[in-house]
């Protein structure tokens, strides 16, 4: 069953560009994996420091496959420098 995911990202003052950088890089290396139907990142234009994802998997284990990437894995190891709270990741079901 097809998961949506909307994963909430809150940069540290001062580290905008340095977060959007390393978001925009996880990019690429998602869109080849098989179970991603998409991974669109965005940013508030009221709030620079907050950063969304909006995805979708084809099933739970794809996201989960994702979650244990290298590259998602190095990105959380830099979590506690980047970020002013813990990603938020929020589970969705399409109902309509």
């Amino acid at each position: 069953m097809q998961v949506t995911v909307l994963a909430q990202i809150k940069a540290r003052p001062g580290m905008e560009t340095q977060l959007k950088e390393e978001l925009l890089s996880l990019i690429v290396p998602t869109h080849s994996e098989e179970g991603c139907i998409n991974y669109d990142l965005h940013q508030s234009n009221q709030d620079p420091t907050h950063f969304i994802f909006y995805e979708n998997w084809k099933s739970q284990e794809d996201l989960d496959q994702h979650l244990g990437k290298p590259y998602i894995q190095g990105f959380l190891g830099k979590a506690d420098e980047l970020l002013v709270e813990p990603v938020e990741i929020t589970l969705f079901t399409r109902i309509g």
